[in-house]
């Protein structure tokens, strides 16, 4: 499988070619329509990995109230193929209080079945343009240590390791230390 970047003013661009066909994916704002699936492709991750500390799964509930608290500041965003949701990113705000407002933590979460197509590239890459257009002046990535894709999709976009914390979660009986990665907006 061959991959290649195609760019259109319209469309955030990944292009894939597999037998000759080309599947374009789209990044759009999220919509109330989109979180369960949303919520399908976060809650995998909960049961089967150590990307996400969250040990249950989210209650569609829960994702709605999430949804709920963002906005253009902190916007959700969905990568799209063929009318169908596969990933998603956020801005969250980092920290409640008020002089960390400009600061940001990304999320970024690709279906299992479309890992290695630029697609969490694509996204992050958005959420960068949408943080700087917001007037945000840094990302936080809080990374699993034991995830290097995610440290390495973050590098790609000059993230800077700046911290680790060692031993802070514990899930599926091991305890698990976090990365921090930041990117500073110009």
């Amino acid at each position: 499988m061959t991959s290649m970047i195609k760019r259109r003013p319209d469309v955030k661009r990944v292009a894939e070619f597999s037998k000759g066909d080309e599947c374009l994916i789209t990044i759009r704002p999220a919509v109330k329509s989109d979180l369960k699936t949303i919520n399908d492709i976060y809650n995998h991750y909960v049961l089967h990995s150590t990307c996400t500390y969250q040990e249950e799964p989210e209650p569609l509930k829960g994702r709605q109230n999430w949804f709920a608290h963002h906005g253009p500041k902190h916007p959700i965003t969905v990568a799209v193929e063929k009318n169908r949701v596969v990933g998603w990113g956020s801005l969250s705000a980092y920290h409640a209080r008020s002089a960390y407002r400009r600061t940001v933590e990304n999320s970024v979460y690709v279906h299992y079945q479309h890992h290695r197509r630029g697609i969490g590239s694509l996204l992050l890459e958005d959420l960068i343009c949408r943080a700087r257009k917001a007037g945000h002046r840094a990302i936080i990535a809080a990374i699993d240590a034991d995830q290097p894709a995610s440290v390495a999709l973050h590098s790609k976009f000059d993230f800077k390791h700046v911290g680790r914390f060692k031993q802070v979660g514990f899930k599926f009986g091991r305890w698990l230390d976090v990365v921090y990665m930041e990117l500073l907006l110009t």
